[in-house]
């Protein structure tokens, strides 16, 4: 349990209003009845959270892809055998403690919720503590590709690759790559093109070609960030042409093609530069340098 050295209230309304502009009511789907997390709970205890932090812990896991609905503290993961792994960001749960003092008039004692808070840590960013709510998948089912792991693999000096949860995504701040279980696609050239396309955006942290992910972050919807979608997918179909596979199927959401049909139509030159950043970004997890 900690006291708060900020403004507690602000700091939930904000987390709040990033979900919003991120696109997504957080009373809503998809976070609330997914049946990759579930309903968040602590593991320790076993009971369900309660309020906003059913919210901001849904949220969470949506958006980071966890598939655990299990949370647990620091202290927690190391009572139980386990402990986080380095580099993994807790997650804010509030709750009202009881506070006693005297009124100011009649002297008399009296008790006032007071706001707390504490840091929680999804089970999926722990290692070695069993996950109950785990979903299992027959490994045997996937077939790696040879051209494919040679290029995921040979990657000089790469991004942690991790692997887990539902959703494909890459963290500037810790430098890591994160995709689900290859057994999740089928056929296996969805796998390597996802993770291609998460490979081709690590190409951007300020080590390697730096677009500014980790020094100067785009929000999400916003030109910048859909600029850097359409290079990482430009780069992952530049990666699947060198494995000789389909390219990976361009994300379809209506919001990013809008988005990009919208920075088109603004700028005439994206393609050209977006087409010109990406093969660096090929040609460097490639490991081939080219002079301009």
């Amino acid at each position: 349990m900690s006291k708060p050295s900020f403004d507690l209230y602000q700091e939930v309304t904000d987390r709040i209003v990033g979900m919003l502009e991120a696109g997504v009511a957080p009373w809503r789907s998809p976070i609330m009845g997914r049946g990759s997390a579930g309903y968040p709970r602590n593991l320790a205890s076993g009971k369900p959270y309660r309020g906003v932090n059913v919210f901001l812990l849904a949220f969470t896991a949506w958006s980071e892809g966890y598939g655990s609905a299990c949370w647990l503290t620091f202290n927690q993961a190391r009572d139980r055998g386990g402990s986080v792994k380095k580099g993994e960001k807790s997650s804010l749960v509030v709750f009202w403690k009881q506070h006693e003092l005297r009124d100011k008039e009649t002297g008399e004692p009296k008790t006032v919720p007071v706001l707390r808070y504490y840091r929680v840590f999804n089970a999926e960013q722990c290692e070695g503590i069993p996950i109950p709510d785990a979903v299992p998948f027959e490994t045997a089912a996937f077939t790696p590709l040879e051209a494919c792991e040679k290029i995921a693999v040979g990657y000089p000096n790469g991004p942690t690759v991790e692997h887990g949860g539902a959703r494909a995504y890459y963290r500037p701040g810790t430098d890591t790559v994160r995709v689900p279980e290859p057994s999740r696609f089928s056929p296996p050239e969805e796998y390597y093109g996802t993770i291609f396309h998460e490979l081709s955006h690590s190409t951007g942290h300020s080590s390697r070609l730096n677009r500014g992910l980790d020094t100067d972050p785009s929000p999400f919807g916003s030109a910048d960030y859909g600029r850097e979608e359409l290079v990482a997918e430009i780069a992952a179909a530049f990666l699947c042409a060198e494995a000789g596979i389909d390219p990976a199927t361009i994300e379809n959401s209506a919001a990013y093609l809008q988005g990009w049909l919208r920075c088109l139509k603004q700028d005439k030159k994206l393609v050209l530069q977006a087409a010109g950043a990406g093969q660096k970004a090929a040609d460097w997890i490639l490991d081939r340098r080219f002079a301009e």
